[in-house]
């Protein structure tokens, strides 16, 4: 090394790495198969959370019970596998989960809440008529990003993204998140922050003081701990803990209250009609059971035909719009995780594609939510180390084996939500910070750096905590027209941190200082400027290529 080459070393401790260093398998390597299944159990098992959670949420309100939750729940899993596929294997080919959103939580509830459902005095009939309702709304709402997705006008729009614009973006995506962590956690401290420390002592204390040739309790951080304080909880409840206490607590607590293990089935048939008796007393000799079992599952319109409202609609379209902003943060820290080099706007435009073709696909099955990515996934590829393609598509069908068996896939979501908040505390926090990587490639002695990035970090939580505060003093929002579905719309936007943020960000870099000599490079824009189109870099085609040769009849992707 030359002196010179010493002094530059010295000088820049810390140089830019256009790939994540220390991540043990990235996209296109795999672990044995043995440990990829297993940590495509963990991948399953953390992505549960969010399958369980909106469920609960939404169609209590639409007017089903325990049976009606159970079967949204295994319909959601059943088409979260697929679209996990579809994505890694047609997609951006990122190692990510497609699950359900939370942002759809809203448009849900406006359908399941809007007065001409309240007609059906039986909660089953209402539980029907919203589903269809929302079914309708999403197929017809996931035509923008198939639309946006496929003829390449987001990759026009990704195109002006720097790694500046996307500190932000990528940032809230998890932090934005924040009231799904420690408040789930805090609904039942005795077992959510146990949950919590023992996730950190074995991820990051006891490998430093056990030394073994193998990662094991890193890299199975969540497995161990959650498995410890699950048997805990079961422990408590056997014991009569909560016997005696309120209600909410009891639902929180005990391994026993969630209402999925009783109102799911053991098996579940991918046909629209019910087996003959012949068959149905067949399994039931075979399996031992005292009663015939006559179930049906998820199958495309097996709720009925959706019906359609251009209002709700519209409610739907902009929530589809937000989990496109929210995705493309995600695809982004998920290339950072998997170590491979910065995702080419047109791979990135083709996993919105198929992100609208994920949702489409809840509202044929009906899910009663939309598809987004999986943040808690992203941030699990960061605590393994392990960005592996084949893991995610070991949970993938993992998810489909488990709503096909309804009564073990139950079991295991009948985990406790706050063991579920303490994960969250830890993944979230891990996906937001894939966006501190984005900084190396930034001038942070720039002014106009600090100012768009402190900004639009502020707006991005000030604004949505404006917005949901507004709602809970009124009962309605900010904006307050005879147009109800309009409301709604600019709710849901605005009440997404990364969407804000990312919008703030993006206007903020394109206009402020646009001629100034120094601003391209202050924003980074030098360091994607190779991955701007898919042929500049020979690396973008060893981690993004589609499969069985595809790429040659798509030149373009």
């Amino acid at each position: 090394m030359t002196v010179a080459a010493k002094v530059v070393d010295e000088l820049v401790p810390h140089p830019v790495k256009e790939q994540l260093l220390g991540v043990d398998y990235c996209v296109n390597s795999n672990p044995s198969w043995a440990e990829a299944i297993i940590l495509g159990f963990q991948h399953y098992l953390v992505m549960l959370g969010t399958t369980v959670i909106i469920p609960t949420i939404i169609v209590p309100y639409m007017g089903g019970g325990n049976v009606e939750k159970a079967q949204v729940m295994q319909t959601l899993l059943f088409v979260s596998g697929v679209n996990t596929l579809l994505q890694t294997w047609f997609g951006t080919r990122l190692p990510v989960v497609i699950g359900g959103s939370f942002r759809f939580i809203i448009p849900s509830l406006y359908v399941a809440l809007l007065h001409r459902y309240y007609i059906d005095l039986n909660p089953y009939l209402r539980f029907i008529r919203t589903m269809r309702s929302i079914q309708g709304a999403l197929m017809v709402a996931s035509v923008l990003p198939m639309l946006l997705g496929f003829l390449g006008i987001w990759r026009i729009v990704v195109r002006f993204l720097s790694p500046l614009s996307a500190v932000p973006l990528v940032a809230l995506v998890g932090l934005g998140l924040y009231d799904q962590g420690f408040p789930l956690l805090a609904e039942c401290v005795e077992i959510g922050l146990p949950e919590l420390i023992i996730l950190i002592l074995f991820s990051h204390y006891i490998p430093h003081f056990l030394s073994y040739k193998r990662p094991i309790y890193d890299r199975f951080a969540v497995l161990l701990s959650v498995g410890i304080v699950w048997a805990y909880a079961a422990l408590l409840t056997v014991a009569g803990a909560y016997k005696n206490r309120p209600l909410n607590t009891q639902l929180s607590c005990r391994v026993d209250r969630s209402g999925l293990v009783s109102g799911s089935s053991w098996y579940v048939y991918y046909t629209p009609i019910h087996f003959s008796f012949f068959l149905d007393t067949l399994l039931n000799l075979i399996n031992g059971f005292n009663s015939i079992i006559r179930v049906s599952f998820p199958y495309p319109i097996q709720w009925g035909p959706p019906s359609l409202n251009v209002g709700e609609v519209f409610v739907m379209l902009a929530a589809a719009f937000v989990v496109m902003v929210e995705s493309t943060g995600a695809f982004i820290a998920a290339t950072r995780y998997g170590s491979a080099t910065h995702i080419p706007p047109s791979c990135l435009s083709r996993g919105i594609g198929w992100l609208g073709v994920g949702i489409f696909l809840d509202g044929l099955f009906g899910t009663g939510t939309g598809s987004t990515v999986s943040v808690e996934n992203v941030g699990l590829l960061a605590l393994t180390r392990v960005g592996s393609r084949r893991v995610v598509q070991i949970s993938a069908f993992l998810m489909i084996f488990f709503s096909i068996f309804g009564k073990f896939g139950a079991l295991v979501a009948s985990i406790p939500l706050p063991i579920v908040g303490a994960l969250y505390c830890v993944l979230f926090a891990l996906m937001s910070s894939a966006s501190l990587g984005l900084l190396q490639y930034c001038n942070l002695n720039s002014f106009r750096t600090k100012f768009i990035i402190g900004f639009s970090l502020f707006m991005g939580l000030s604004v949505p905590r404006y917005f949901s505060d507004y709602v809970i003093t009124s009962g309605y929002g900010p904006v307050h027209t005879r147009a109800l579905w309009f409301n709604k719309m600019v709710l849901v936007i605005f009440t997404s941190p990364a969407t804000v943020a990312g919008i703030v960000a993006y206007f903020l870099d394109l206009t402020l200082a646009r001629k100034h000599v120094s601003t391209r490079r202050d924003s980074g824009r030098h360091w994607w400027a190779k991955f701007k189109y898919f042929d500049k870099d020979p690396r973008s085609a060893e981690f993004y290529s589609l499969p069985f040769g595809l790429s040659k009849y798509f030149p373009s992707v």
